[in-house]
C-alpha cells in the first residue's frame, strides 16, 4: 500500500497537461489545451485538457478524468501502477506499507487540526464583522480601500485584544485545547503554564491550501509600538510555509486562463490587486521564494512575472528568487515599481487598465534585468565585469531547455561582445558539476503486479431511473455547494431569516423526505461518496477532485463522465438566456427532482402491471386501484413539468 501522504504528494505534484503531453501533442486554446484524442481515431481535435481543473475530456468518445486516470487509460495500468508511474516521473520516492493504527490516527489528527483552523477563521471573521474588530480592524481595512466583498472573499478577520478570547470561544464550542495548541492558535510560555491566544489585537489573513482549506494565519498588528509587524502561524502538521503561496487557491483558475502568474511580496499587495480585477496574483507572505512554491505555480502556468517594490530590498528579493524559478523551467519577467511604491499603493491610485499597461510595458526579461543591474555595479571594472559574465552564464545554465539556453547565450554574447563558445564552455562546466552532485531521491522500483482488467461501469440495475439519477448526480458534481437563491414567491423559498439551501442539501432533503435512494448501485455509491465529502465542509472543486483521484476507479470514471458539461446539451438554449448559473439552477434542480419522482412513479406502475399476470382476481382489483392512484400522481407531476 502506498502511504496516504505519498499519494497526496503525487496528486499535488502531477500536472495534467505535463502528463498528457508525454503522449499527445497539445496546443493551447485559451485557458485549455486541445489535441486529437489518443483513445479514438479523429481528424478534428475534440480532446481538451484543462489545467485549472486538472482534468482531461474528449467530447468525441467521452473519456475523461485526471492525470491518474489518463495514465491508467493510456497505459492500461492499475490505480497503484499509475501512481508509481507519476512518482517516477516527478522523482517522488515511494515506500509502500500497510496502513497501521498509528497512521489512521495520524490521518484523523490532521483532519482535527484542519477543523479547528477553519473554525478559527470563522471566529476571526465574526469578530471583525460584529465584534470588537468592527471599530479597529474593519476601519483599518477600509482605510486601505478594501471593500466588504474583498474582505469576505479572502475571509479577513480580527483577533481580539483579550488574551483568551479565542480560547474561551473554542471551549464553549467544544473544541479541544490540544488541537488549538498544535494548530498554532494558542501558545504556552512554559510547560504546565496557562494557555493564551497566539494572535492578539491583530487583523488576520487566513492562508488556504491549494484545495481551499484553512491551514494557517498571517496576522498584522495595527500598533506602532509593536516590533513584530506580522506574526504568522508556526509550522504544523498541516502547514509548511515553504509549500504554500498566499492567494493561490483564489488565483489558480485565472493563472491558468491568462497563462501567467504575478508574484508579489505582501498580503495587502495581493488582496488589493485582486480587488482591482487583476486576479492572477499570489504572494510569498514576506518569505523567500522556495522551489516547492514555484512548483505549485508551475501546475498552472510556466510564465511568472515577479513584481516587487522599486527599492533596493525589492531588487535584491527579485534576484534571490530568479535562479530558483529558472531552474524549474519557468519563463521569468521582472517588474519594478517606481521608488516609494508597492503594489498596494500603486493600484489604489490607478485604474485596472493603467496597472496592466504598466506591467506589460515594464516587464523586463530576466537576462536584461540582471545584466543591467550588475553592469551598474561593475562600473567599468574589468574584473567585476568578468565575474558578472560568469554569474549570468551560471544563471543561464539553470534553464533546463537547451534551446532557450542557446537563445540567451546568443543574446548575452552580443551584449558583451564576447565569443559565444566561451559562454557555452562556462555553462557546460556548470552543468557537469551539477550532474555530478549526489542526489537524495532515487526512483523507486515498481513491484510486479498482474495486469489490470479494463475499468468499466457495471450494468444498470434500473434503466428507467438511470437518466433521472444521473441528472441529479450531475448537479451535485458541478454545483453541489452552490446556494439555490429561490425568489420570495417560489414554493421552495426558505422562511424569512433562514438561509436558502445548497443544491446538495436540496437534493438530499427531497430524497430523504420519502425515504428514497438511488436504485442503481454505482450511482448510489457515488452519491454516498459525494455526500460524505460534502458533510466534511469541503469546497466543491476539492470534492470533485477527491472523487476523480480516488481509489474507487468505477466511481471516478462515473464522476468524470457526469461532471463534464453533460447537461449543457439539454438546457443550452435556456441557459444562454441566463446571466449566471444561479438563474437556471433554481429552475432545473427542482425540475430534476420532479423528473426523478415521475420516473419512480412510472417504475412502480410498470412493476404493478407485471404483477397483474397470474394474480388472483381479487388481487388484480387491488393492483389496478394502486395503478390508477399512481397514474393520478404521475399526471400531477407531469403537469408541474409542463407536459400536460
Amino acid at each position: 500500500m502506498i502511504p496516504r501522504e505519498t499519494v497526496q504528494q503525487i496528486l499535488d505534484t502531477a500536472r495534467i497537461e505535463d502528463v498528457v503531453s508525454d503522449f499527445v501533442a497539445l496546443k493551447r486554446r485559451g485557458a485549455s489545451f486541445v489535441a486529437c484524442c489518443p483513445f479514438h481515431n479523429e481528424k478534428t481535435p475534440s480532446f481538451y485538457v484543462t489545467p485549472s481543473k486538472g482534468i482531461f475530456k474528449c467530447f468525441g468518445c467521452g473519456k475523461s478524468g485526471t492525470a491518474v486516470g489518463f495514465v491508467m487509460e493510456h497505459e492500461h495500468a492499475s490505480y497503484a501502477e499509475a501512481l508509481r508511474y507519476l512518482a517516477r516521473k516527478y522523482h517522488i520516492e515511494v515506500k509502500e506499507e500497510e496502513e497501521s493504527a498509528e497512521e489512521i490516527a495520524r490521518r484523523q489528527h490532521s483532519e482535527s487540526l484542519l477543523l479547528v483552523s477553519e473554525w478559527a477563521q470563522k471566529f476571526f471573521a465574526e469578530q471583525l464583522r460584529d465584534g470588537e474588530g468592527r471599530a479597529v480592524g474593519y476601519a483599518y481595512f477600509r482605510s486601505r480601500a478594501l471593500t466588504d466583498e474583498t474582505i469576505a472573499k479572502f475571509g479577513l478577520g480580527w483577533a481580539p485584544s483579550s488574551r483568551t478570547a479565542l480560547l474561551d470561544a473554542a471551549r464553549q464550542a467544544g473544541y479541544k485545547e490540544e488541537y488549538l495548541l498544535e494548530a498554532g492558535l494558542l501558545r504556552q510560555k512554559e510547560e504546565g503554564g496557562p494557555l493564551v491566544d497566539k494572535f492578539v489585537e491583530r487583523v488576520t489573513f487566513p492562508i488556504h491550501s491549494l484545495s481551499g482549506r484553512v491551514i494557517a494565519f498571517s496576522c498584522r498588528t495595527l500598533r506602532s509600538d509593536n516590533p513584530a509587524k506580522y506574526v504568522n502561524s508556526p509550522e504544523t502538521e498541516i502547514y509548511k510555509k515553504s509549500r504554500v503561496l498566499y492567494g493561490l487557491y483564489q488565483a489558480k483558475s485565472e493563472i491558468a486562463r491568462r497563462d501567467e502568474c504575478i508574484l508579489v511580496e505582501g498580503n495587502i499587495d495581493m488582496v488589493m490587486m485582486h480587488q482591482k480585477g487583476i486576479t492572477n496574483v499570489v504572494a510569498t507572505c514576506g518569505t523567500a521564494l522556495t522551489v516547492e512554491q514555484i512548483r505549485l505555480v508551475r501546475k498552472f502556468t510556466e510564465n511568472m512575472t515577479i513584481m516587487y517594490d522599486g527599492d533596493s530590498a525589492g531588487i535584491k528579493a527579485a534576484i534571490r528568487g530568479l535562479d530558483l524559478v529558472l531552474a524549474e523551467g519557468m519563463n521569468v519577467h521582472i517588474v519594478l515599481l517606481p521608488e516609494g511604491e508597492d503594489p498596494d499603493s500603486f493600484c489604489r491610485g490607478r485604474e485596472r487598465e493603467e496597472v496592466e499597461d504598466y506591467i506589460r510595458g515594464h516587464a523586463t526579461d530576466f537576462i536584461s534585468f540582471k545584466t543591467d543591474l550588475l553592469l551598474a555595479e561593475a562600473a567599468g571594472d574589468p574584473l567585476r565585469k568578468a565575474n558578472l559574465i560568469n554569474d549570468i552564464a551560471d544563471t543561464i545554465a539553470r534553464i533546463p531547455d537547451a534551446i532557450k539556453r542557446s537563445v540567451y547565450v546568443e543574446s548575452v554574447a552580443m551584449r558583451f561582445d564576447i565569443d559565444r563558445d566561451i559562454l557555452f564552455e562556462r555553462i557546460t562546466k556548470t552543468l557537469r558539476a551539477e550532474a555530478e552532485r549526489p542526489r537524495n531521491v532515487q526512483p523507486q522500483a515498481v513491484a510486479a503486479e498482474p495486469p489490470r482488467t479494463e475499468e468499466v461501469l457495471p450494468p444498470l440495475e434500473n434503466v428507467t431511473l438511470a437518466k433521472a439519477e444521473s441528472d441529479l448526480l450531475y448537479f451535485l458534481l458541478t454545483h453541489g455547494c452552490d446556494t439555490l437563491a429561490f425568489p420570495a414567491d417560489s414554493e421552495f423559498s426558505s422562511p424569512e431569516g433562514e438561509e436558502n439551501p445548497t443544491v446538495a442539501d436540496f437534493i438530499r432533503n427531497a430524497l430523504e423526505s420519502d425515504g428514497s435512494q438511488f436504485a442503481n448501485s454505482a450511482y448510489r455509491r457515488l452519491y454516498d461518496a459525494y455526500m460524505a465529502l460534502y458533510d466534511q465542509g469541503l469546497a466543491q472543486d476539492v470534492i470533485l477532485r477527491t472523487l476523480l483521484d480516488g481509489e474507487d476507479r468505477v466511481g471516478a470514471l462515473l464522476a468524470a463522465q457526469l461532471s463534464t458539461e453533460k447537461y449543457r446539451l439539454s438546457v443550452k438554449v435556456f441557459e444562454e438566456a441566463m446571466t449566471t448559473p444561479a438563474s437556471w439552477l433554481v429552475i432545473f434542480v427542482p425540475r430534476a427532482i420532479l423528473y426523478y419522482a415521475e420516473r419512480r412513479v412510472h417504475y412502480s406502475i410498470d412493476c404493478l402491471r407485471r404483477s397483474l399476470e397470474g394474480a388472483p382476481a381479487e388481487e388484480q382489483l387491488k393492483i389496478l386501484e394502486k395503478i390508477v392512484k399512481l397514474q393520478g400522481a404521475q399526471r400531477k407531476i407531469n403537469k408541474k413539468l409542463g407536459r400536460e
